[in-house]
C-alpha cells in the first residue's frame, strides 16, 4: 500500500482570510515504510510573512521572493501523489490550505479527489483520549527523538510524522 506522509507550513491560520502555503514537504511509504522518494518544495505566497509565522517556521519574505508559485509546482506535487493515501496530522487543516491553492487553478481540484486522506491526530486522540497529541508529544510518547526539530519545516516534520506513523498509534 502506497502512502504519502505530508506536511505543509504556511503564512497563518486561515486560507479563507489570505493565508498561504509556503512550503510542502511529503514522504512516500509502502508498507509504512520510508522508500527515500521525497517531494519538498519553497513556495512564494505573493504576500509578506506574519511575524507570528516566521517565528514557527523561520522563513521570511526575502527568502520566499524567488520561489515558485504554487500553480507552477501543483502538478508536480500531483505527479508525486497519484492515488495514494495522503497520512497528514490534523489532516483539516493541511486540507484545507492545499483546497485553497487548488481553488485558484483552472481546473480547481480538491484534495482528496485521487486520494484518501488519514488523519494521524485523529487516529491518536482515538487511543489517547484526554491526552496531548501534538507530533511533539506523540515523539515523546514512542520515544522518537525529533531534537533537530528547532523550528516547523514541513519535509522534516513530514519525516518525524512518518516515524511517529509506523511505531505509535496506528501501529497496533
Amino acid at each position: 500500500m502506497r502512502e504519502i506522509v505530508l506536511d505543509t507550513e504556511t503564512t497563518g491560520f486561515d486560507p479563507e482570510q489570505g493565508d498561504r502555503i509556503v512550503e510542502i514537504g511529503a514522504i512516500e511509504l509502502i508498507g509504512h515504510v520510508p522508500t527515500g522518494r521525497t517531494y519538498h518544495q519553497y513556495i512564494n505566497p505573493q504576500r509578506s510573512m506574519p511575524e507570528e509565522a516566521f517565528a514557527v517556521h523561520g522563513l521570511g519574505d526575502e527568502f520566499l521572493a524567488d520561489k515558485p508559485l504554487f500553480k507552477a509546482i501543483a502538478q508536480d506535487f500531483l505527479d508525486f501523489v497519484g492515488d495514494a493515501k495522503l497520512v497528514i496530522h490534523n489532516a483539516a487543516f493541511d486540507v484545507g490550505f492545499m483546497d485553497s491553492e487548488f481553488a485558484r487553478l483552472k481546473p480547481v481540484r480538491k484534495t482528496a479527489e485521487n486520494c484518501g486522506i488519514v488523519d494521524s491526530l485523529a487516529i491518536a486522540r482515538k487511543k489517547h483520549p484526554g491526552q496531548k497529541n501534538s507530533l511533539d508529544a506523540l515523539c515523546k510518547r514512542y520515544e522518537i527523538d525529533n531534537s533537530a526539530r528547532q523550528l516547523h519545516g514541513a519535509l522534516l516534520d513530514a519525516e518525524i510524522l512518518a516515524e511517529v506513523f509506523r511505531v505509535g498509534p496506528n501501529s497496533k
